[in-house]
């Protein structure tokens, strides 16, 4: 049993499916006061943050505490979540056609041992129909996600190629995790 300090809906589904127990309960961190030079450096620092705000509140003596955070960057820019619905239609435009990477960063800490990982899986899109933008904005599918982007949703079908776990890209590296409980059983 863990406690996952995020209220992402997917990373609770991604430890459902990899069959870990949890608890989800989490403080929120201000992402907005991160000043970083690069996606890896901007997705490192939040998940610091958060880490270090949940460990206060929670501690990890009852549960192992995970924490993670996911960026999306294309064209050597951080792609945050979307304002609203004019700057997810501007972030999809930079994703169209585009090899686009998604960075997750995880602290997995337990009273004894902390694991940091940084993972990216790397998309290559087809450009995408304006059409179905158009219908998955109206959908609001996309509120809530880093980039705007859903690659087990939307983006699905516009995936050329693939590099990396879809897990990672999710916003949580369930692999990697998984090997890590295991040498820790």
């Amino acid at each position: 049993m863990l406690r996952l300090a995020s209220s992402s809906i997917t990373r609770a589904e991604l430890l459902r499916e990899a069959g870990i127990s949890f608890i989800q309960e989490s403080i929120d961190f201000d992402e907005d006061s991160i000043i970083a030079s690069s996606p890896k450096n901007f997705v490192y620092q939040a998940t610091l943050g958060k880490y270090r705000v949940n460990l206060e509140k929670f501690g990890c003596s009852d549960y192992p505490l995970l924490v993670a955070d996911t960026v999306v960057t294309a064209h050597g820019k951080i792609l945050r979540k979307a304002k609203d619905e004019a700057d997810a239609r501007a972030i999809l435009e930079m994703q169209s056609g585009s090899d686009v990477a998604i960075i997750t960063c995880m602290i997995y800490k337990t009273s004894r041992l902390e694991l940091m990982d940084i993972s990216s899986t790397h998309y290559f899109f087809d450009v995408f129909d304006p059409h179905e933008v158009e219908n998955y904005l109206r959908s609001g599918e996309w509120r809530g996600k880093a980039g705007a982007c859903m690659v087990e949703g939307f983006c699905k079908s516009y995936i050329r190629e693939v590099r990396g776990f879809e897990s990672t890209a999710m916003g949580l590296s369930v692999e990697v995790l998984k090997t890590f409980l295991k040498e820790r059983s």
